[in-house]
């Protein structure tokens, strides 16, 4: 068989496919991460010794956890961005999509935090190491702050047994050190709040609350679970995905068989980052030519490489096991596609760039390569990438694979065309 490389310079459409193309939400990135080049924001270790001054009460840990449980509800982590400390209390990541409605607090930690710096403010105390000199500078902090990329992760959040210990505040180091100091806060039978310098380690949260002061690296962007909820039509009972997709267009519409290319789970071996950064954000890129039908070199011009690109999170403590995905990579893979691109990365940041790859169709005896661009960023560690065959994915269906630090579970599925 010969093969011939016939290059398309087609702009790549970015699609999330469950059962065919949604669009997008406008404003959102969908698609391929953009880490930030740069932090913003006061250091993490400041705002880690701020929070330490905190007078803290059970209603203000309450408030804490409402927020980082519903960020994790939303296929987040266990995260409370500054944002919304300030803005929607108790909110989490993808609550402003939901219309969730915020809960009433009575003394939020936005309030606490406010009248503060206002009371040092007015005696030129240092506050985690900066002085505010007046109630403008105080003012202006907040907005900085409230603006920053910082937030307060609990890992293991669901742990807490909801008593009123305050958890010991620490703050990611950013040199993937394993421990730091943290801030211990002890309060005596008088009411009275000391503070204590320990070190903490990953054991310290298995084994009692802790904070982490860090920087938020995913909020920008839909979660798979956040799709689900938005999209409720993409799923059935139990989370299973719906293959319904329109098949006038493709070779198999007249009563013929769709085959569908579904990522059915995915579980990681290994945690990517130090423990103070959170959980592990992971981007799956696909790259396809979808229902492909051409049956000369002039309709092969016609279609467009696509790329099925989506966020998963994968906690720290789901190390091992498997995470359900029932995504759909490919919602129509044709007799004449031999193979897709595939790649897995998990987001560090960095510049842009991209993995030059291709796809291979079949047009009578011939095979042509689609040129795709899969985008990633310099500092992403890439877990795996190459190219899956038709082949390959019918004989492995249903089988877990290691790809990497992972393993996946394909499933080709054979469904009755429209």
């Amino acid at each position: 068989m010969r093969k011939d490389v016939f290059k398309i310079f087609l702009v790549q459409t970015v699609v999330f496919a469950m059962a065919g193309c949604i669009d997008p939400i406008p404003g959102e990135n969908m698609g391929t991460a953009v880490a930030p080049e740069q932090s913003y924001g006061p250091p993490l270790s400041e705002i880690a010794g701020l929070l330490a001054e905190l007078p803290f009460e059970k209603e203000h840990i309450k408030e804490v956890h409402d927020a980082v449980t519903a960020s994790s509800e939303n296929g987040y982590d266990e995260e409370y961005t500054m944002a919304n400390l300030f803005s929607v209390p108790g909110s989490g990541v993808g609550d402003e999509h939901l219309g969730t409605k915020a809960v009433e607090y009575a003394n939020p930690v936005s309030e606490l935090i406010r009248e503060h710096l206002l009371s040092k403010s007015e005696t030129k105390a240092s506050v985690g190491g900066r002085v505010l000199k007046s109630e403008e500078e105080v003012y202006e902090y907040m907005d900085v702050l409230a603006s920053s990329d910082i937030q307060i992760y609990w890992p293991f959040s669901e742990n807490w047994n909801g008593d009123g210990d305050i958890p010991v505040i620490t703050f990611d180091p950013e040199d993937e050190s394993t421990a730091n100091i943290g801030y211990k806060l002890i309060r005596g039978e008088d009411g009275a709040v000391t503070v204590e310098t320990v070190v903490v380690d990953e054991k310290t949260a298995e084994e009692s609350p802790v904070w982490v002061v860090n920087r938020n690296s995913d909020d920008e962007y839909m979660s798979l679970d956040m799709l689900r909820k938005l999209y409720p039509g993409w799923t059935e009972e139990g989370g299973n995905i719906v293959i319904n997709p329109d098949r006038t267009k493709s070779g198999a519409a007249g009563g013929g068989r769709v085959r569908t290319l579904i990522l059915k789970d995915f579980t990681m071996n290994r945690n990517y980052d130090s423990w103070f950064a959170g959980a592990s954000e992971f981007f799956v890129k696909c790259g396809s030519v979808e229902n492909f039908t051409a049956s000369t070199e002039a309709e092969l011009q016609l279609y467009s490489p696509t790329i099925t690109d989506f966020m998963i999170v994968v906690k720290r403590n789901q190390v091992g096991k498997a995470q359900p995905f029932n995504a759909v990579l490919i919602s129509d893979w044709t007799d004449q596609m031999d193979n897709c691109a595939f790649m897995i990365i998990e987001d560090d940041g960095g510049k842009q760039t991209s993995w030059e790859c291709t796809a291979l169709v079949r047009i009578a005896s011939k095979s042509y390569g689609i040129e795709i661009d899969l985008p990633f960023k310099t500092r992403d560690d890439i877990v795996w990438r190459g190219s899956l065959s038709s082949r390959y994915l019918e004989s492995h269906s249903n089988t877990p694979e290691n790809f990497g630090d992972v393993v996946i579970t394909f499933e080709i599925e054979e469904t009755a065309a429209i």
